[in-house]
């Protein structure tokens, strides 16, 4: 963990994950402290390791890949106080693509590349040409709470996703607008993951 909202955010990120869950409606099957097995086995094969159940996860391995496969996906170190934290915990539920794609909707005029879902430079500078981080981080909440709403499994972690969403931007907001931010809580269901293969088909609205 290289900067210290890296760790304060992680702190949170893993009070909304839990522990281990293996929901038969969860899209990412089973799954230790929000590392999921297909995860855990890629990180494993990376390193020339045998597979081996995530339920086992050491927590250097844990620090690894949240690491790797998230913070530095979302180029934390590079985004403001409290914008970090609410993309790299939806980095987490729903994957780097996705919670990047949210930031760069949710930026409006000022971005002006595709939405890639890719931390690019245009990203990042429209991020910084932001002057209203506090705004910002309810239009990510918006477009993430919009996104889950339109998956087939809403009426299945719904209530979940809303109360992690709902403490992600309060926690987001506390800390751009210099504020202590609160601790995080496990509210059952939240912790399952959101993925765009789950949205429901052919409507006009669905999430992109």
């Amino acid at each position: 963990m290289t900067a210290s909202r890296e760790q304060e955010s992680l702190a949170r990120v893993l009070a909304h994950e839990g522990g281990y869950s293996n929901h038969p409606a969860d899209p990412g099957g089973a799954t230790m402290k929000g590392v999921t097995q297909r995860i855990f086995d890629a990180y494993r094969s990376s390193k020339g390791l045998a597979p081996r159940s995530v339920k086992s996860i050491t927590s250097q391995e844990l620090f690894e890949i949240y690491d790797r496969q998230y913070w530095d996906a979302v180029k934390g170190d590079r985004l403001p106080a409290g914008v970090d934290y609410v993309v790299f915990d939806g980095a987490v539920n729903s994957g780097p693509k996705q919670s990047i794609i949210w930031l760069q909707r949710a930026l409006g005029p000022l971005y002006k590349g595709r939405l890639d879902g890719v931390m690019g430079l245009g990203t990042i500078a429209a991020v910084q040409a932001c002057n209203d981080r506090d705004a910002l981080i309810d239009r990510i909440c918006d477009q993430r709470l919009t996104f889950l709403q339109h998956l087939k499994t809403w009426p299945v972690f719904g209530r979940g996703w809303s109360c992690r969403v709902a403490e992600v931007r309060s926690i987001g907001q506390s800390w751009a607008t210099g504020l202590t931010p609160r601790t995080a809580s496990f509210v059952d269901g939240g912790q399952a993951k959101g993925f765009i293969e789950d949205a429901k088909a052919a409507s006009s609205t669905a999430p992109a």
